[in-house]
């Protein structure tokens, strides 16, 4: 079983994340978004250049983001795995801080989890650093970790 159906299996089909993401067109949800696809990239404590560039092609190529300037996800992208990559740890905190901005809204925080979920498995192999990210991601919003398997 693929990891995309397994994520369907969850009841999160990918059409409906789509269809969530879409609603949720906002400044802090698309920093949101790129600040979780940073943690994910740099799960291991490092951001591998080709693991930037593999998670950078999948954000501007996914439909689930579709709904979002390309380029500015980019540019967010690129600024988070900056910071991320100059000083790990003060990086972390402020996407942390990015992610925690969806704390208020729930469905915004929901939907922040799965686009990690979904980047995380996205070379079919969602692995424990990138699950801790995830769950990292959901204590910034206030989510429980269980809710998306992880």
């Amino acid at each position: 079983m693929g990891f995309l159906d397994r994520l369907k299996g969850k009841g999160v089909p990918v059409d409906q994340l789509k269809a969530r993401v879409a609603q949720f067109k906002s400044k802090d949800f698309a920093e949101a978004s790129m600040a979780t696809c940073a943690l994910i990239a740099a799960a291991d404590g490092r951001i591998d250049p080709a693991e930037r560039q593999k998670t950078a092609a999948f954000i501007g190529s996914h439909d689930v983001l579709a709904s979002f300037d390309a380029a500015q996800l980019r540019e967010s992208f690129d600024r988070y795995c900056g910071k991320l990559s100059s000083d790990y740890d003060f990086g972390k905190i402020e996407a942390l801080q990015a992610i925690g901005k969806l704390r208020a809204k729930p469905d915004q925080a929901r939907a922040v989890v799965q686009v990690g979920v979904v980047v995380g498995g996205a070379d079919g192999d969602f692995d424990e650093s990138e699950r801790r990210a995830v769950r990292e991601v959901c204590q910034a919003v206030g989510l429980d970790p269980a809710e998306f398997g992880v």
